[in-house]
């Protein structure tokens, strides 16, 4: 079959254009052969997903995965270009449910895009100033408090969105989360928009929230409104998206070019009064019935049945035991349950990818979604298979427990690829969760903790929501450079209490932040009140309280051969020097 000719064999969420993947084979040609100034190529392709990394001549790819969801064919596609095109053979889970390949050559990126492609995976807007991945519940659907499921609604954002004449061109990046209930597992507080399910009266409907961020402005985002009806959540989106779209102040400074920078300077208030102005043009009054757009699946139908051997359950485990306390959590459909699959940093080899592929196959109806928290999801997994699961994922890596606590560490790729990396913050995430293991923490409120980690202050770790955040920063010490981080303490996103963390003053030499986390853990051990958690406890006993034991940690000694290690990078073999590049997100 020729190029032309291809089409992909499965449905999509995003419709998957051959022409288009045609084209952009094309202009890279096209560009490979100086037939294009740089600057208007990268805009082009990181409308394609294709960012470009610190690395010359290699490319991350980024497939968008609309609320998380995935079908087993799907992961065998994702394996299948991790094992063409991707040289270190793995596909990396991000906190924004994309799946990233790193340092593909850019002639190979048509293909891998036919690939994925092939399988309803899109890498369209998944970059650039467009309207990004939509992130979602991975209990959406499954929920016992959950008024409706929202998926079919998120799909139908994503769909409504893509190619929107709109978004090709914001002033930057729009990223919305739609979360199951009021408990806010999407986060929907730290995006430009999101969404919590209502019923108002009998109707469906959603809760607006607008202007939420991290980066060097963290906020939490304002209700723009309190219940707007499922015919109206599209129209109101464009409505704010237009009106940032002509927002030229914005454009002027892109580090400062965010919806929430234009809500902080007008207040919600006034901004609520330019949707309802903008919502009274002509555009506005046609239909919004989001019917048409909707994926509608019936998991149900799918389900697993418990095979007329039963399954196979061998002795009685401890491990296994704890593994279910942690990893295994209710759905609303009786018999099944959710087992939540810890992917260490977010990282999955391309042979893992087909082996949680099959299991989905035989356990989960065939589907799966990864998280937010750079982790996975299998619904619909019978109560009877939970043995059978946990025997298969310690098989192929992912056994392990404590989803959601204080081993659960996330991180951003960091200076292992991207060109605002500071720092390594994928080497500090290994050493982290390696000293949080050693630490065997038996105390349950220290266990409820977040670690995690940026490399640079933008936030893709989600830092600053962390009980314990880090992001990279450099410092100076008597022989050079030493890399560093910032810590911010107190942050929140459980159960809806959404909190921003407070910054500590001083930095941490990076090779010291084990044990200065071992010190701050030990302090909020010694000093809490009983039952107090730890945000509220950084809250009561102040940032300042903490600044003694960032002292500890900061001072560096001269270079030399007994102090070479502090000047290097974790997983580094160099000494350190900042290196940071212009990033392509606001090209």
């Amino acid at each position: 079959m020729t190029q032309t000719e291809w089409k992909p064999r499965s449905q999509s969420i995003i419709e998957i254009l051959p022409e288009e993947i045609s084209d952009f084979e094309s202009q890279v040609k096209r560009f490979q052969a100086g037939e294009w100034d740089e600057t208007e190529f990268q805009a082009f392709r990181l409308k394609q997903g294709i960012y470009g990394q610190r690395q010359p001549d290699s490319q991350m790819v980024r497939v968008k995965v609309p609320f998380g969801g995935l079908s087993a064919s799907q992961m065998d596609a994702l394996g299948e270009a991790a094992a063409k095109y991707a040289p270190l053979n793995k596909g990396h889970v991000t906190t924004r449910e994309n799946v990233q390949f790193h340092h593909v050559r850019l002639e190979d990126t048509p293909d891998f895009m036919r690939v994925v492609g092939g399988e309803g995976l899109s890498t369209r807007e998944a970059c650039g100033n467009t309207v990004r991945n939509v992130t979602g519940c991975p209990l959406a659907g499954v929920c016992a408090d959950e008024p409706f499921d929202v998926t079919p609604y998120a799909a139908a954002y994503s769909r409504y969105f893509v190619r929107h004449p709109y978004t090709q061109a914001l002033p930057r990046k729009w990223k919305t989360a739609f979360s199951g209930c009021e408990r806010d597992c999407a986060i929907t507080a730290i995006h430009d928009m999101g969404f919590i399910p209502k019923v108002k009266n009998g109707e469906k409907g959603f809760q607006l929230l607008i202007g939420g961020g991290t980066s060097i402005m963290p906020r939490i985002a304002d209700t723009l409104y309190e219940f707007v009806p499922v015919d109206e959540y599209l129209k109101v989106t464009e409505a704010a998206i237009r009106i940032f779209h002509r927002s030229d102040e914005l454009r002027k400074n892109r580090m400062k070019a965010r919806i929430k920078v234009l809500i902080d300077r007008v207040g919600i208030d006034d901004f609520r009064k330019m949707v309802e102005e903008e919502l009274r043009e002509e555009w506005a009054q046609k239909s919004f019935d989001p019917a048409p757009l909707l994926f509608v699946e019936d998991e149900a139908k799918d389900a697993p049945a418990v095979p007329a051997g039963g399954y196979s359950r061998n002795g009685h485990s401890p491990e296994f035991d704890h593994w279910v306390g942690t990893n295994v959590q209710e759905q609303k459909q009786a018999g099944y349950k959710v087992v939540h699959v810890k992917l260490p940093l977010g990282d999955i080899q391309a042979e893992q990818w087909r082996e949680l592929a099959d299991l989905a196959r035989k356990y989960a109806g065939g589907r799966a979604r990864i998280t937010h928290q750079q982790n996975m999801a299998f619904r619909w997994v019978p109560e009877g298979a939970l043995y059978e699961v946990w025997q298969e994922l310690n098989r192929i890596g992912f056994g392990k427990s404590g989803i959601h606590e204080i081993t659960d560490v996330v991180s951003c790729p960091g200076t292992d690829s991207c060109k605002l990396g500071i720092t390594s913050s994928m080497g500090l995430g290994r050493a982290m969760q390696a000293a949080i293991e050693d630490m065997a923490i038996a105390d349950p409120l220290t266990k409820r903790m977040h670690v995690k980690m940026s490399g640079c202050p933008n936030g893709c770790g989600q830092h600053h929501v962390a009980d314990v955040g880090f992001h990279g920063a450099a410092t100076k010490a008597p022989g050079g450079q030493v890399p560093a981080y910032e810590l911010f303490l107190g942050g929140s996103y459980d159960e809806g209490d959404s909190r921003i963390g407070l910054r500590v003053k001083g930095r941490i030499p990076a090779k010291r932040t084990p044990d200065a986390l071992k010190r701050i853990v030990g302090y909020y051990e010694e000093n809490r009140n009983e039952g107090e958690l730890f945000r509220d406890f950084v809250v009561r006993v102040t940032p300042k309280a903490f600044e003694p034991l960032v002292d500890q940690f900061k001072e560096t000694r001269k270079l030399d051969r007994d102090s070479i290690d502090a000047y290097m990078d974790w997983d580094k073999t160099v000494i350190y020097k900042m290196e940071r590049g212009e990033g392509e997100c606001s090209i």
